[in-house]
């Protein structure tokens, strides 16, 4: 037992030094690059940093698999500089039993990577397209979706449209059951159009069976509103605009997944991005087990033998395939090419089979 609290104390210090460094070095980089995306003189230096340490959380989400297999390549390699590991094995312990210890830290450590780094993610990732879109200038998302059905906003110099629908195709061009609400560049409303569904073509939306109320002309909106079969109102939202609205599914916390795809659904908006992302995140600490096991199936081995760097580099390799079919995976689940579960969770399952089979057959066999 003392053994496996050593190794596991000596692998989470690898851990967090090398979490530490990547960090450091993804400030400076984000750092720079925002500075050179936004107007320093005009944005402010603070307001830059800001930005950055809003972002940081974001990627040292993306690249705990790399820094679980640097940190587990960094342990095992100062295990067998040491001896450590020769002594290890001459006690009895054998290759498979040693890496309980990591194995379970680094579980332990996905589990909660999962259920709070995510939603922390999630928020400073919402925060930080937000605050960027104000100094870009680009306005933002265009589109939300809530319980009471999807919500578009379109804009210009004469005022501001708000545009609620209790459903959507999945392209969020033609809406059905839509309310326009038209508001001045001072703040009170103008119009209100009623329609049975709306379609967006270059330049306008075309509505069908539209009821009209001038808010602004009127003493008596409701006796003088006029209904139109066809009706035009102009707008300015292309389908790009709206695609990209959605965000990511990496911007929405884990704990509202369900909910949110709940929603999209009855919206009308297909949620099968969002489903494979919500596996993918479940499966996270099992793929970063896998990291480990890749990381010390190359380096579990006493340094005399030679070729360290060229096992360190195998090592790398085999990593950066498992995390590049976990990735071409998830892209074949969302097309709906391959089942859900089979894009979420074989990759990690097949990595953590790989460097079991090179475990039992060099150490073991």
């Amino acid at each position: 037992m003392k053994l496996h609290f050593y190794i596991a104390r000596r692998f989470l210090f690898a851990f967090l030094t090398m979490l530490f460094v990547l960090g450091m070095i993804f400030v400076l980089l984000d750092m720079v690059e925002s500075m050179r995306k936004f107007d320093t003189a005009a944005v402010g230096f603070q307001n830059i940093l800001g930005l950055t340490l809003l972002n940081a959380p974001v990627w040292m989400y993306r690249i705990l698999p790399l820094i679980v297999i640097l940190s587990t390549l960094w342990m095992f390699l100062s295990l067998s500089r040491s001896s450590e590991m020769v002594v290890t094995r001459a006690a009895g312990r054998s290759a498979l039993s040693t890496l309980v210890s990591p194995a379970l830290t680094v579980f332990i450590f996905g589990i909660i990577a999962v259920a709070v780094g995510n939603p922390i993610a999630a928020a400073t990732s919402k925060k930080y397209e937000r605050i960027a879109a104000q100094y870009e200038g680009t306005g933002g998302s265009v589109l939300s979706i809530s319980t009471n059905g999807v919500w578009l906003r379109q804009g210009n110099e004469d005022g501001q449209t708000v545009i609620r629908a209790t459903r959507s195709d999945l392209e969020g061009t033609e809406l059905t059951g839509v309310t326009f609400y038209s508001f001045a560049p001072d703040g009170p409303p103008t119009e209100r159009i009623d329609a049975t569904s709306a379609r967006l073509v270059p330049g306008q939306w075309e509505l069908t069976n539209a009821k009209v109320w001038d808010l602004d002309n009127s003493d008596n909106p409701e006796t003088e509103a006029q209904a139109f079969p066809i009706y035009v109102v102009p707008s300015n939202l292309t389908q790009d605009q709206i695609r990209d609205s959605f965000g990511k599914p990496s911007s929405i916390s884990i704990w509202d997944m369900p909910s949110f795809i709940r929603q999209l659904e009855a919206a009308g908006f297909s949620a099968r991005s969002h489903r494979v992302w919500f596996q993918m995140e479940l499966a996270m600490p099992v793929f970063l087990v896998a990291m480990v096991l890749i990381g010390a199936g190359f380096t579990m081995r006493h340094t005399r033998f030679g070729r360290t760097g060229v096992m360190v580099l195998m090592a790398l390799m085999m990593g950066f395939g498992a995390y590049f079919i976990r990735n071409f995976a998830q892209i074949l689940g969302e097309n709906g090419q391959i089942p859900i579960i089979l894009a979420a969770w074989v990759p990690p399952l097949a990595a953590i089979m790989m460097p079991m089979g090179i475990l039992l057959h060099l150490e073991d066999g």
